[in-house]
């Protein structure tokens, strides 16, 4: 049975990645990762950064809380997010730099 067990954790590896590449298939929430890679942010810097309302920015960071792509923290008044997942680190980083390039 060790055949069977390999396929049943591709097969949920496979539903994983698919969660977080659907999740990242959105070019502004890929932009606002994209600038959480480069260091934890405020909303007020992601809604400057990403130039959109702030409401909007609070649907983006709210839903990618739910997804587990961002978490936050309290720091003073103001709620930090960050990348919540090293392997998501990784993922945001090989796409900049193969679609990222100056």
């Amino acid at each position: 049975m060790p055949h069977a067990v390999s396929i049943r954790k591709m097969k949920n590896s496979c539903e994983e990645v698919c969660l977080i590449l659907k999740a990242l298939s959105h070019p502004q929430r890929l932009m606002v990762l994209g600038h959480l890679l480069q260091g934890p942010k405020s909303v007020g810097e992601l809604v400057d950064l990403c130039e959109t309302s702030q409401s909007q920015m609070s649907q983006f960071l709210i839903r990618m809380r739910y997804e587990g792509l961002i978490s936050s923290e309290k720091n003073g008044k103001f709620q930090v997010y960050s990348l919540a997942d090293q392997r998501l680190v990784q993922l945001m980083k090989t796409i900049q730099v193969q679609y990222c390039k100056s």
